[in-house]
């Protein structure tokens, strides 16, 4: 009987995809794993499934390979001026956050400064005394906010330049499920 030859279309039926999806994507794993046998070539495959959920195959690794891959795609000729560059980076990041660290533990100190003074002035009944301070305390969670903001901005852009985008994206979305 043979096989038969089948349109490339999208299936409508969603059980029949996801059927198809799996048989398929178990044969272009096997035939990139002989590849990279045979040939000696070194392999990536990531797949999306109709769910959205990922699969990959690596040989050596997916990260080795898409690394080797993304280092090629910036710039073959200049590979050191690459690692250097990016030491560079690494230290300009560093040093900016140190500086708003610093800078937020000013505006930290200013703050317990501030309640000090307000607790000093409990019993002030006065009424633009006490609307100063509290255009004064808004002012200050404003500049808290947008130092934290800034340091957080500091922090991905390390993560970005240290570790890969699947590690970067772990760690962005595990501090963004604490907030």
């Amino acid at each position: 009987m043979g096989r038969r030859k089948i349109e490339i279309a999208r299936l409508t039926d969603t059980n029949n995809r996801q059927v198809t999806f799996s048989k398929r994507r178990t044969g272009l794993f096997k035939k990139a794993n002989e590849l990279s046998i045979l040939c000696g070539a070194e392999v990536a495959i990531v797949v999306f499934s109709p769910g959205n959920k990922p699969y990959s195959f690596g040989h050596p690794a997916v990260d080795v390979v898409a690394a080797k891959f993304l280092k090629q795609e910036c710039n073959p000729n200049t590979s050191q001026s690459v690692s250097s560059s990016k030491v560079v980076n690494i230290n300009k990041y560093n040093k900016q956050l140190v500086n708003f660290a610093s800078q937020l533990r000013d505006e930290q100190e200013k703050g317990a400064m501030f309640d000090e003074t307000i607790k000093q002035f409990a019993g002030i009944e006065t009424l633009t005394h006490l609307q100063m301070l509290h255009a004064s305390l808004v002012k200050l969670k404003e500049n808290v906010r947008s130092y934290s903001r800034d340091v957080e901005a500091a922090e991905t852009l390390i993560l970005f330049s240290e570790k890969p985008v699947k590690e970067v994206k772990r760690c962005v979305s595990k501090r963004n499920k604490k907030i």
